[in-house]
């Protein structure tokens, strides 16, 4: 059998083919960007977690050191990279901008965060140095709004 070639007609895709092609590209962009946004609001409140442990262990390896007590400022514990080597970065993703300012309370640092407030301020982390207060030495993020699963960025 001879084959013939198609007379008159190109090869090639009708508009119906690419039209339908384009709608189901459209129809998966528009379940994934969604959900890659929520991935990256996770990864920053992981992040987030990660820093405010590595800070903690670093305050009690200085509280050991120091024989009882804490640093007044978090930023001694950077001195001579001995506990880190910088204050790292808090992430309250959708509400601060990433930053590692210290809000430093001399005063009474009673009850949890939300006792205490974020004002607006950049996130960063809330430090309670004064030793006759109940919450001495506590390191939280500085932020008052809720994560992905609504949970309060300050109860970490």
């Amino acid at each position: 059998m001879k084959l013939r070639p198609c007379l008159g007609r190109d090869k090639g895709f009708t508009l119906i083919e690419l039209m339908i092609v384009v709608a189901i590209i459209g129809i998966l962009a528009a379940i994934a960007i969604p959900k890659f946004a929520a991935l990256i609001r996770k990864s920053g409140e992981g992040a987030s977690k990660g820093n405010l442990g590595a800070i903690r262990s670093a305050l009690s390896i200085y509280y050991g050191d120091m024989e009882g007590s804490y640093p007044m400022r978090l930023q001694a514990m950077t001195v001579s990279s001995k506990y880190l080597s910088q204050i790292p970065l808090a992430k309250a993703p959708d509400y601060h901008p990433d930053t590692s300012v210290e809000a430093v309370y001399t005063g009474a640092c009673v009850g949890t965060i939300t006792d205490w407030t974020d004002s607006g301020v950049p996130a960063g982390w809330q430090y309670c140095p004064t030793s006759t207060e109940a919450n001495y030495g506590l390191v939280l993020v500085n932020c008052t709004h809720t994560d992905t699963k609504g949970s309060v960025w300050s109860s970490y």
